[in-house]
Parts: structure tokens; C-alpha cells; sequence
């Protein structure tokens, strides 16, 4: 009896399989059970728990050439400057990573945030893994795991 205990909060534990999930000129792998919506333009991706969602925002580079790490340079600039940022590499090219907590006036609740930044010179994107901190032994791995997944989508050749 207590065996079966363990495996069933073990397996309760594992998130669902990763499926590819193409987010305009970007993919990534999510777990097949979340919940995808979309408002304005972002995507939601949410656990059926409730306990964790990401954020996912991928947009286009407004000058033509920009050199990949000018482009996150200038994306963390926009986010309040580089401190707290650890500088990454996803999906072949610069990217960032930061880490955040709130917590509630009266201390009830706390939430952790995991965001990640990256550009490759045509694409800026950003994922924002937001989760109930009692819950972050959980999803912290994934919300790398997510990261790790991230790839640009190659562009059309030409004349095929």
C-alpha cells in the first residue's frame, strides 16, 4: 500500500510528455497536458494544476542586421539593465536568464519567477514561467528544460 503511495505522488509529480509547439518564427517544447490561450498577441501555456503558467512572446527585430547580442543588449536595457541577468545561450544564440520573487503584503502567498530573454537578429522572443514557490522544485527543472528546447525556425529557401 504505502509502494503504491509513492509511485502515485511520484507519477503526480512528473509533468506530461514535451510536444513541439511552434510560436510564430519560433519552437519550443511544452508539456502536452498544458492549456494553451492566447491574448494580445501572447501566449499562454498553463498546468492543469493551476500551480504554474509561461508566458511566451516572440516578436521581430525592427533593424535589419542587427548583430544577435546588440539585439539582447538592447532587450535587457529595455528590461531595466543587466543586473540580475545570467547570460545564456538557447537556441544557438544570446540569450538571458533571471530569477525574481514576490511575496504577498501579508505573507500568505509567494510566487517565483523564471524569465528568459533571447534574440538571434530577426527574432526577439521571451518566456515568463510563473509559479507558486512551494511549487518550484517542480517546475524549475522544467521551466529549463522548456529554455533548452528554444529554436528558431529556419527560413524558407529560396525557389523551393
Amino acid at each position: 500500500m504505502l509502494g503504491a503511495l509513492v509511485v502515485a505522488v511520484l507519477a503526480a509529480a512528473e509533468p506530461a510528455e514535451l510536444t513541439k509547439h511552434e510560436v510564430k518564427t519560433l519552437t519550443l517544447q511544452l508539456p502536452s497536458d498544458w492549456k494553451q490561450s492566447e491574448a494580445d498577441g501572447t501566449q499562454r501555456f498553463t498546468d492543469p494544476s493551476g500551480d504554474a503558467y509561461v508566458l511566451v512572446d516572440v516578436g521581430a527585430v525592427q533593424s535589419a542586421g542587427m548583430k544577435p547580442q546588440l539585439c539582447l543588449e538592447k532587450i535587457l536595457s529595455a528590461m531595466g539593465g543587466e543586473q540580475g541577468w545570467k547570460p545564456l545561450k538557447l537556441g544557438k544564440s544570446p540569450a538571458a536568464r533571471r530569477v525574481d520573487s514576490d511575496t504577498t503584503p501579508d505573507g500568505a502567498e509567494s510566487v517565483r519567477t523564471v524569465t528568459y530573454v533571447g534574440c538571434d537578429g530577426k527574432t526577439t522572443w521571451s518566456l515568463v514561467f510563473h509559479m507558486d514557490t512551494k511549487s518550484q522544485e517542480r517546475f524549475e527543472p522544467l521551466a529549463e528544460k522548456v529554455a533548452g528546447s528554444v529554436a528558431y525556425a529556419k527560413a524558407p529557401r529560396k525557389g523551393k
